[in-house]
């Protein structure tokens, strides 16, 4: 099993890259954001994702493990293949992808090629309870999936929303507020402080 590739960049395709290791080819399988950091004759360390089949052998490249972590997990969804796996990594990063997971917006997801509202769906329904152990996001996403089934969140949430805010902002904002406040805050002062996070002050 192939769990790293330490070597020169040789070649470089649209989803594709070969590791020259010791005069010998891989042929890996990349995100278009691993192969942005790829520029042929340099050195690279690729954490790498072996799959085995019946008549293949494929390898998923990534430029650092939390990428490949990422991959791992949303090839665990059902109608998540590496194909969309990759797309899902090339739309977004991953602190990206927890942020749209913990607030449950399917905008971030569906950026993808091959990811239509029903698999976003699935995606953010299946991974949600997963990603609280992940530390790919910043103290405030934490705090906002932690925060998750508070109603005073949830409806704070909805009413940024119908302010014009997209849901992702809104969440980030009044997970944080709730992180300042404390988890008995009710829903005009989280409100309150996630306008002033936003920069538009409610009393003004």
């Amino acid at each position: 099993m192939i769990a790293l590739l330490k070597g020169l960049v040789d070649q470089v395709g649209d989803d594709w890259a070969i590791i020259d290791v010791n005069g010998v080819g891989y042929l890996v399988a990349c995100s278009s954001r691993t192969l942005a950091k790829l520029q042929v004759g340099t050195a690279i360390r690729l954490h790498v994702d072996t799959w085995v089949r019946e008549d293949a052998i494929q390898l998923y490249g990534f430029a650092d493990i939390a990428e490949r972590d990422w991959f791992r997990l949303l090839t665990t969804v059902q109608g998540v293949g590496a194909k969309v796996g990759l797309a899902l990594l090339s739309a977004a990063p991953p602190d990206q992808i927890l942020r749209a997971i913990a607030a449950q917006d399917k905008a971030v997801l569906t950026q993808a090629s091959g990811v239509g509202p029903k698999l976003a769906q699935r995606i953010m329904s299946e991974l949600k309870d997963k990603v609280g152990g992940l530390s790919l996001g910043s103290s405030v996403v934490m705090a906002s999936t932690a925060a998750a089934g508070n109603s005073a969140l949830e409806d704070a949430v909805s009413a940024l929303v119908n302010l014009g805010y997209r849901r992702l902002d809104a969440f980030e904002a009044a997970g944080a507020a709730m992180a300042e406040l404390g988890d008995g805050a009710l829903e005009t002062q989280v409100i309150r402080v996630a306008l002033k996070r936003l920069g538009k002050d409610l009393t003004k």
